[in-house]
C-alpha cells in the first residue's frame, strides 16, 4: 500500500455510547484510524462521549456547534413525528434541511486547510441518507482534494400490502420521498465526489446512471469484535431457543413472529427471547398469553447494546422478520456469535445473508410471511442436526468480511485506487 492517507473524516452523527447511525459514524471513523491519519468532525453533540472515550479534542477530532439551527428545527421535527420513535422519514427530511448548514460551518474551519493541501481525502460518512445534499464537495473540486460519501443508505420503498403498518410508523412523508431527487444540490453532491459507497444495492440502484462509474457498494453495518466475543453452543436440546432483537414496531414485524412460532413455543419445542422495547410491547404480551406460549416466550425489555450478546448467545436462531430494514446491523450481530439467521429477503438482511448459513424468506403479504417463517422454523425444530456446521458459517463470514477493520481495510483499497487515479472496483469481493 501507499503511504497513510490524511483524511479529514465529516461524520455529523458519531457517538461511541449510542446506537444505530451515531454508532455506524463513530466505529467506521475510528476503524479507519487503523489505515489512514484521520481528523474527525462531527456536531457539538457527540463531544462529551467522545472525550470520555479517550480522544483529544483538537488532535483527533473538533466539535461543530450547529445548534443555533439544529435545536429549533429537531423541535419541530418532534412534533411532527406524532409519536416518540416515529416518522423517521420526517427526521430525514428535516435533517436534510439542517446538514448543510453544519457543513458550512466545518468549512468556515477547516476550508483553508483543504485548500493548502493538508489532507488527501474528505470522507464524509455521516449522515447516511442519500437525501443530505453535501456542499463541501464542489469546495473540494475546486481545491483539487477529492471528495468522498458514504455509506448512503435509505428509502427503501414499503412493501405492498403493508399501508397500516405504514401508517401506525406516521411515515406519511414517505409517500412523497423520491422528491428529494429534485431537491438543490444533489446533482451538484453526486457530480462532485469522486467516489459514492452505497450501503445497499436499493440505494445503487437510486444513484443515477451518469455516476454509477463511481458507485460502489459497502455495506453500512459491521461488527465489533471486542463487543460481540461470545460463541453460541449451539445446544440441540429441545426447547431450540429462537431470538428477536429490536424495537417493537410494526414494520419489524415482532407480531408476526409471535403468530407464526405459537404452535412450536405452544408444545414446548422452542424458546422465544424478545430483546428489546417500544409501543407494541404490552400488546405482544396479551399476545403471547392469549396464543397459550407465554410461558415460553421471555420478554427481556431494553438492554444495553454491550450486554446483548449475553442473551443472544444462548439462541440457535436469530428470527427477524423486519419488512424494511435498512442495513441489519442485528444480523450481523447474530452471525459473529454464530447464530443462524432467519430473515426476510428484502433490503438489508437479505444482503448479509447467504442459503449457506441462513435462511431467507419471501417478502410478501402478512399471512404468506407467517406461513413461510413458521414452515422454515418448525423444518430446523424437527432436524437441528445442520445448525452447528451453519451457525460457524456464518461466524467466520461475519468475522472475515463484517468487521470494522475489515471495512477500514476495504475503504483503504479505494482511497489507495483514488489517489492512484485508478478506476473503482467493488472493494468487498464477499459474494453477496
Amino acid at each position: 500500500m501507499a503511504r497513510r492517507p490524511r483524511v479529514l473524516v465529516i461524520a455529523e452523527a458519531a457517538n461511541p455510547e449510542w446506537v444505530s447511525v451515531p454508532l455506524v459514524g463513530w466505529s467506521l471513523a475510528q476503524a479507519l484510524r487503523t489505515q489512514a491519519d484521520v481528523h474527525l468532525v462531527t456536531q457539538i453533540r457527540n463531544r462529551e462521549a467522545i472525550l470520555r472515550a479517550g480522544l483529544q479534542e483538537g488532535q483527533d477530532f473538533t466539535a461543530i456547534d450547529s445548534e443555533r439551527l439544529a435545536r429549533p428545527l429537531w423541535r419541530v421535527a418532534s412534533v411532527l413525528r406524532m409519536g416518540q420513535g416515529k416518522g423517521w422519514t420526517m427526521t430525514t427530511a428535516i435533517n436534510a434541511i439542517v446538514y448543510p448548514y453544519f457543513e458550512r460551518l466545518v468549512w468556515q474551519r477547516f476550508g483553508a486547510e483543504i485548500k493548502a493541501g493538508a489532507y488527501d481525502i474528505i470522507h464524509r460518512v455521516t449522515p447516511l441518507s442519500p437525501t443530505a445534499s453535501s456542499p463541501i464537495a464542489r469546495r473540494c473540486v475546486q481545491a483539487g482534494v477529492p471528495f468522498v460519501m458514504g455509506p448512503l443508505n435509505g428509502g427503501v420503498p414499503w412493501p405492498a400490502g403493508f399501508d397500516r403498518a405504514r401508517r401506525q410508523e406516521r411515515e406519511w412523508l414517505s409517500y412523497v420521498r423520491d422528491a428529494y431527487k429534485l431537491m438543490p444540490g444533489r446533482q451538484s453532491t453526486l457530480k462532485a465526489a469522486r467516489a459514492i459507497l452505497a450501503g445497499s444495492r436499493h440505494t445503487q440502484s437510486e444513484i443515477p446512471a451518469a455516476f454509477q462509474d463511481k458507485t460502489v457498494y459497502l455495506p453500512e453495518n459491521a461488527i465489533d469484535p471486542e463487543r460481540f466475543n461470545m460463541v453460541a453452543k449451539q445446544s440441540l436440546e429441545r426447547p431450540l431457543r429462537a431470538c428477536f432483537v429490536g424495537r417493537m414496531v410494526p414494520y419489524k414485524g415482532p407480531d408476526m413472529l409471535l403468530e407464526a412460532l405459537a404452535p412450536l413455543l405452544k408444545h414446548g419445542h422452542l424458546h422465544l427471547d424478545m430483546i428489546g422495547d417500544g409501543p407494541m410491547r404490552a400488546a405482544l404480551e396479551t399476545q403471547a398469553q392469549a396464543a397459550g406460549c407465554a410461558d415460553q416466550v421471555t420478554f427481556h425489555g431494553a438492554v444495553p447494546h454491550e450486554r446483548v450478546q449475553d442473551i443472544m448467545v444462548q439462541a440457535n436462531l436469530l428470527t427477524f422478520p423486519s419488512i424494511r430494514e435498512f442495513g441489519g446491523g442485528v444480523v450481523l450481530e447474530a452471525m459473529a456469535l454464530g447464530i443462524v439467521p432467519v430473515v426476510i429477503n428484502y433490503a438489508g438482511p437479505g444482503e448479509l445473508v447467504q442459503p449457506s448459513f441462513g435462511n431467507k424468506i419471501p417478502i410478501g403479504t402478512r399471512e404468506e410471511i407467517i406461513s413461510s417463517l413458521r414452515a422454515e422454523v418448525q423444518a430446523v425444530v424437527q432436524d437441528p442436526t445442520e445448525l452447528p456446521w451453519r451457525a460457524e458459517a456464518a461466524r467466520k463470514h461475519a468475522h472475515s468480511h463484517f468487521t470494522w477493520g475489515a471495512k477500514a481495510l476495504q475503504i483503504r483499497r479505494l482511497y489507495d485506487a483514488i489517489l492512484a487515479g485508478q478506476p473503482l472496483e467493488d472493494p468487498i469481493q464477499q459474494g453477496v
